[in-house]
């Protein structure tokens, strides 16, 4: 069964397209990762700061996995080798999913 972890992270508004920015140039980090299935950057429309982080795995075992393997330590790390990122004031919480229930749309 497919496992949710969204990572909600509070983004000020003057850092919105800095953080779009490291996102973009790190899109596809995880993707050779064991059991890792998708990943989805969403930048809220309205008020709120609060961007949402999705990331989709076969189970459990593989996030934890690739968690606490260096493809997530490398994931994280400036894009600019060497140097630290520069620090924009963020906070975030991790949420946990499973899919309860689930619709593939009219794909016809």
């Amino acid at each position: 069964m497919t496992v949710i972890k969204i990572n909600a992270i509070t983004v000020p508004e003057e850092h919105g397209d800095e953080v779009a920015k490291r996102f973009a140039a790190r899109a596809d980090a995880v993707d050779g990762a064991s059991g890792f299935e998708g990943f989805e950057l969403l930048r809220p429309d309205d008020d709120r700061n609060q961007w949402l982080v999705i990331t989709r795995w076969v189970d459990e075992a593989s996030f934890e996995a690739w968690r606490n393997s260096d493809q997530a330590a490398h994931a994280h790390q400036s894009p600019h080798e060497g140097q630290p990122p520069k620090h924009l004031g963020l906070s975030a919480e991790l949420w946990h999913y499973t899919i309860e229930v689930s619709s593939q749309g009219n794909k016809g």
